[in-house]
């Protein structure tokens, strides 16, 4: 894998381009909005009560991305006694020494009414008899600050409430539809999007949504492994898109494998049952097979330490015992609590044979969240004129080394609002779009999806090492000289054909390639990043940001930022200056 090191500096097109077909229809607008989770739909809503003519593009249904799989809740300083600046200590802890402090800050301060709005947009949350919101605790969290809805549903009471308001609103949405590439004009600027629209409908096949501001709200890249708690949309589409067009992507190296998820057998992959992080918050005990407590006296917090401590906790008791999973025993929680707070996890255990009240579950780590992402800055901006980010496809710089549980909910609320706010003020014409010169991307076989994902799970996994990364490396270069060698020599090899399939493993191969890459050079064991060749945390070399930009000859071009405080991401306004 080429990998380069260079200076600071924003975006410039790379000229790379998914090989497809062209645009067959145009859709004019003030704004895309790419993706239809907490953060896609909350955007939409902001820019259309703003009068801007907006148009949501979803990969799926409106309600499929990842947002309605959130169980545990979303965090904020809602309760008696709790404030944003204890909000802010948890997660500064949780993210490692890499959180950039005025992000959290902004999310912290401004999460509580963000909340607030988001009920009165329509979601319901659980309630005590008296109409308080009942809060539970998470992992790192030193308070009960979750908010949660239908005992363990929030993420889909509050994409209910969200696809509602949308649609009341008459925001204009064009569904299963795959975004492809950036549009950008001859100054560089964002100029729109295109996308596959898959089936039949108002549109169909290739086609272009202009628009001078563009909004990332794809989601995140879970079916890079193997075995992940990410549906099967999630495959980096955005953080592809992004690097194509130019943008500087950040800490893509930290992925949070989430400590509990149901083990449903050997060997199995694709999206798998998450139990909530909620269950230990209520009072859930790690065991072993024995029945053995092991988080006691390895934290102060036990099983409601940080993420990356219990995943990490879990993964050397399975070496230690020779497993493949540890157990997650609340059946003291009673028949009762299990179908009133968690009636969701209870059926899906019971959907696999394992009931919870009368035995453990068992239990092991799976991907689950990435905390790197596209880099923006506190308004949402990439290194794009024109083109945002927010939630799980951006690095805003809230979660640091490892994101702190229920904040990613707040986060997509939090920045969507603000990147609203931002377009409603620096509002420009769109312009025409130009097609550079330059690489059209030879395209994977779709079997490629699944080399992919073992190659990662193997290599880049919850345990890395030099060797297991220099490995993963190695053969995903051999999968990208392979779509090569079929690209230039059609008539003895038979190339990809363009297709949803074949974009979304190509998609793959560029997030994974990013990742490895940062993994191999962060040198460390940091939040969710875990070398063991590399045991300790080295705060000197390694307190701060490594910045991947994709080159126009499709090397990687990596840097680190002088702290854990990002630089700007374009220059300042002239009223800023």
């Amino acid at each position: 894998m080429t990998v380069s090191a260079t200076g600071t500096g924003t975006g410039a097109a790379t000229g790379i381009r998914l090989h497809a077909p062209a645009p067959g229809w145009t859709v004019d607008a003030d704004v895309v909005v790419v993706g239809s989770g907490v953060a896609g739909l909350t955007a939409a809503l902001r820019c259309t009560a703003a009068g801007l003519r907006t148009v949501v593009v979803t990969k799926a249904r409106l309600d499929d991305g990842s947002t309605r799989w959130a169980q545990g809740g979303i965090a904020a300083a809602l309760g008696e006694g709790d404030t944003p600046e204890q909000h802010l200590d948890d997660t500064l802890v949780a993210g490692a020494g890499l959180c950039d402090e005025n992000a959290v800050r902004a999310l912290v301060t401004e999460g509580p009414d963000a909340v607030r709005r988001l009920i009165a947009t329509g979601a319901h949350f659980d309630t005590s008899p008296d109409g308080d919101i009942q809060l539970t605790r998470e992992g790192g969290h030193h308070r009960r600050r979750i908010a949660h809805a239908g005992g363990d549903a929030t993420g889909a009471e509050i994409s209910r409430a969200l696809v509602e308001a949308v649609q009341a609103a008459a925001v204009r949405t064009i569904e299963n539809a795959l975004v492809l590439d950036l549009l950008t004009d001859a100054e560089g600027r964002t100029a729109g999007v295109t996308l596959h629209v898959m089936g039949e409908g108002q549109h169909d096949g290739v086609g272009a949504v202009r628009a001078p501001a563009v909004v990332l709200a794809t989601g995140g890249m879970g079916q890079v492994f193997s075995a992940t708690t990410n549906p099967s949309v999630a495959t980096g589409d955005g953080v592809a898109l992004a690097l194509r067009a130019g943008a500087e992507v950040s800490d893509l190296e930290f992925v949070q494998f989430h400590p509990t998820v149901l083990f449903v057998g050997s060997g199995a992959e694709g999206q798998q049952p998450l139990v909530s992080e909620a269950v230990r918050g209520e009072g859930g005990h790690l065991v072993d097979a024995t029945g053995t407590r092991f988080m006691v006296g390895q934290h102060e917090l036990a099983e409601l330490a940080p993420r990356d401590i219990v995943a990490k906790a879990i993964t050397r008791q399975m070496q230690l015992h020779g497993t493949e999973h540890m157990y997650l025993d609340a059946r003291h929680f009673g028949a009762e609590m299990w179908e009133t707070r968690f009636p969701t996890i209870l059926a899906a255990c019971r959907a696999h044979g394992i009931d919870p009240i009368t035995e453990p579950i068992p239990i092991s780590p799976a991907a689950h969240h990435a905390s790197g992402g596209v880099r923006t800055d506190l308004r949402g901006r990439t290194t794009v004129p024109g083109l945002y980010a927010c939630g799980e496809v951006a690095c805003t710089g809230v979660h640091g080394a490892n994101r702190l549980a229920s904040n990613s909910l707040l986060e997509g609320l939090v920045f969507a609002e603000r990147i609203a706010e931002d377009i409603k003020a620096s509002t420009r014409e769109c312009t025409e779009p130009v097609m550079p010169e330059g690489t059209t991307l030879p395209l994977l076989a779709p079997e490629s999806r699944i080399t992919i994902q073992r190659i990662m799970t193997r290599g880049a996994g919850v345990i890395r090492s030099s060797a297991g990364l220099a490995e993963a490396a190695d053969r995903l270069e051999a999968i990208r000289d392979s779509a090569d060698t079929a690209e230039k020599t059609p008539d003895d090899h038979k190339p990809a054909v363009p297709g949803v399939e074949a974009w979304e493993a190509t998609n793959l191969l560029c997030v994974a390639r990013v990742l490895v890459a940062a993994a191999q050079r962060r040198e460390e064991t940091r939040g969710c990043h875990w070398r063991e060749d590399h045991p300790d945390r080295e705060d000197a070399p390694w307190q701060r940001h490594l910045v991947v930009r994709l080159q126009p000859d499709r090397s990687l071009a990596l840097h680190t930022t002088d702290t854990a405080q990002f630089p700007p991401t374009l220059p300042p306004l002239p009223q800023e200056q």
